[in-house]
């Protein structure tokens, strides 16, 4: 083996150990399951290792991974995806307090997931993974325009839905306000639920507060299942 070669998959190696645990997460994230999860690092490794020649400098590798992994990701749910999937998602252990926003948490998850998947892929990169719009629109190829206009849409698609079991108050934030009279009248346009009217109760009804957060809360990630190869 060439003293060239060696480097490079020295290099390699470094790469896959200090950053395999984070594209897994964003994998998690996009997928729902660690089986799934584990299948779509393996594809962003492979390719990015055959790749990595054309990459040049050690700070497009990442990009280029995750960019692999979210494509990747996009083609299997439009080609697979019919509905929600069972995942090994479990409650968190919790105060008596904490049961509320933990039901909130899983809650929210479950509506995200049910998104499709460019909206799915928008909301994780722009909140659960903190990148920016223009960071987000790179990385799916798409312009910032449509970053926005898929982030609104999610969103108001999640108040609709949260709405209806009254936790749509945890969306709050979510979006950077617009300056001036027109980000008030377009914010003030977006229906809370589109569900009718529940009929008037005949005792008090408890009323449950989200905690006002200024992005989407983190859902629960388990730890993957013992044995898993972490590449």
């Amino acid at each position: 083996m060439s003293a060239a070669r060696q480097e490079m998959e020295e290099e390699f190696r470094e790469f896959v150990a200090a950053r395999s645990a984070a594209l897994l997460r964003t994998a998690y994230l996009l997928a729902g399951d660690w089986a799934t999860a584990e299948d779509l690092l393996q594809i962003a490794l492979t390719k990015t290792y055959l790749a990595w020649k054309r990459l040049g400098e050690i700070e497009a590798v990442e990009p280029y991974a995750r960019r692999v992994l979210v494509n990747t990701a996009t083609s299997w749910w439009r080609r697979r995806w019919h509905g929600e999937r069972p995942t090994e998602i479990l409650p968190e252990r919790a105060a008596p307090d904490q049961i509320d926003e933990q039901l909130e948490r899983d809650a929210l998850w479950r509506h995200v997931k049910a998104l499709p998947a460019r909206q799915r892929a928008v909301l994780v990169l722009r909140f659960y993974e903190d990148l920016t719009e223009a960071q987000t629109a790179a990385l799916l190829d798409i312009s910032t325009g449509t970053v926005k206009s898929q982030t609104s849409r999610a969103l108001n698609t999640l108040r609709q839905r949260l709405g209806a079991e009254g936790l749509a108050s945890g969306l709050a934030g979510a979006e950077q306000p617009e300056a001036g009279a027109k980000g008030a009248a377009r914010a003030r346009r977006v229906p809370a639920s589109r569900e009718p009217e529940p009929k008037p109760a005949t005792a008090p009804t408890r009323v449950r507060h989200a905690p006002v957060v200024p992005s989407l809360p983190m859902p629960p990630i388990p730890a993957p299942a013992a044995g898993l190869e972490r590449g």
